[in-house]
């Protein structure tokens, strides 16, 4: 991922995340994605049926996330737990594509009124909290 695909301005209340022609695994789903193309058996006491392998392929992802639009602000300092930061309820959108071959997928044209919650913040724990 380029250097430059996050911009980020907390005055403005502002980001944005660009990645163009990433090139990806498409693991099919979860369940191949973390048994590396194996599947799960059903039965084994859990409630979920069997999952067939399915072996990774090749993908190309592009995708543009932009938040923007003050909502609300939060401050969090918990000197406790060595954490603390600063949350701005933003509107966000994103664009998404997926391409392998044979298939292409395109979202649709971003909608900011089907939002339902976003968050830009910046925080800071652990060693870098001060």
């Amino acid at each position: 991922m380029a250097e430059n695909a996050v911009k980020v301005d907390f005055d403005e209340v502002r980001a944005r995340l660009r990645v163009s022609n990433l090139k990806v695994f498409d693991d099919h789903d979860i369940a191949n994605s973390v048994t590396q193309g194996l599947g799960l058996p059903g039965g084994l006491g859990f409630p979920y049926p069997a999952i067939p392998p399915v072996a990774p392929v090749r993908a190309t992802i592009s995708f543009d996330v932009q938040w923007s639009g003050f909502v609300d602000m939060a401050k969090i300092l918990n000197p406790t737990q060595r954490f603390k930061g600063s949350f701005f309820s933003t509107g966000a959108t994103i664009e998404w594509s997926a391409e392998q071959p044979g298939f292409r997928f395109e979202s649709e044209t971003p909608d900011p009124g089907r939002n339902l919650i976003s968050v830009l913040g910046h925080e800071q724990n652990g060693v870098f909290f001060a």
